[in-house]
């Protein structure tokens, strides 16, 4: 195997059924002759769950857990207070990697939301120069017309460069010469910047400029945009509060379907589809509302914002 490909996750033990349905399709879509390294990050996942977590891999596809705990304790308080109802804090976990792991000087992160239908050595083949990142145009953000100025007033990006921080090629090499941990930490802890998705603003804020963008098929969000034959899709991200575990009519959910047969969690993940409730589903709705009000709270506080401390953080 000439090529090792560094692939990070973050799970916790809610998680593992959807990441067993990602893994499964990556597996499925993986070349024999390349060594996938598959770094689960969690923060103190039971021994069970780890069990089955390190079951997935194979001989070309390799399982590693990182508990990240004792990384993030120090924050924890500051990471809590900028977290909103419908995130939990392991979405901070990738602002890490590249200090964690500074033997890769490239890796990818994937969401656990996600099926690939190509090979991913595909996408870490990508030149990314001296970018931070190589990412794709936020869907969400792309097609809710509300979310236009958030982007531009809280965070001085265009909507049209907003990039979804699910789906990540990560120049790990220039990240750590930039010393974007340090600035993470240094918005994080010294100033009270006011946020609807904290890690992905903070990331295009940290990465403005610095991105190369990716078609929209290697990020697909089936809610958000124009219908793409599944035959061009290289990887469907089920982004947002409409999951296939949770809703029928779902874009491309039988994609998602035909992976999770192949695992040992398609009788969970089909319970959980049976069983979600109209109350849950009426919270989603909820979920969803708030975030668009959350947005125009923010552009509209005379200060506070992202883009008034942008300058103050090299």
């Amino acid at each position: 195997m000439n090529t090792e490909i560094p692939i990070f996750f973050a799970a916790d033990d809610n998680y593992i059924p959807c990441l067993a349905v990602a893994i499964q399709s990556l597996k499925d879509n993986a070349n024999n002759n390349t060594l996938y390294k598959l770094i689960i990050l969690h923060s103190d996942m039971s021994e069970n769950k780890t069990n089955e977590v390190m079951s997935f891999g194979t001989d070309n596809i390799k399982i590693e857990l990182k508990n990240i705990a004792p990384t993030i304790s120090k924050l924890e308080k500051d990471l809590d207070l900028r977290l909103r109802d419908y995130y939990s804090s392991a979405i901070y976990y990738r602002m890490f990697i590249p200090y964690l792991y500074p033997e890769y000087d490239k890796a990818i992160y994937l969401d656990s939301d996600i099926v690939l239908l190509d090979d991913i050595e595909n996408f870490y083949k990508t030149d990314l120069g001296t970018n931070l990142v190589g990412a794709i145009v936020d869907s969400v953000v792309k097609y809710t017309p509300v979310f236009h100025e958030y982007v531009l007033k809280n965070l001085g990006v265009e909507y049209t460069k907003y990039f979804n921080s699910g789906v990540l090629l990560m120049n790990l090499k220039e990240m750590r010469n930039s010393h974007l941990e340090d600035k993470f930490i240094k918005i994080l802890t010294k100033y009270n910047c006011d946020s609807i998705a904290p890690d992905q603003d903070y990331l295009n804020v940290l990465c403005k400029d610095k991105v190369t963008y990716l078609p929209i098929t290697w990020d697909k969000m089936p809610d958000f945009g124009d219908y793409i034959d599944e035959k061009d899709l290289h990887l469907i991200h089920y982004n947002m509060f409409r999951k296939p575990w949770h809703y029928s009519d779902v874009p491309y959910s039988d994609v998602f379907w035909k992976y999770a047969k192949e695992t040992n969690y398609y009788d969970i993940l089909q319970k959980d589809l049976d069983s979600y409730t109209d109350e849950q589903k009426k919270n989603d709705l909820d979920g969803a509302s708030l975030m668009q009000e959350n947005s125009q709270r923010i552009i509209s506080l005379p200060d506070g914002k992202f883009i008034d401390i942008i300058d103050t953080i090299d």
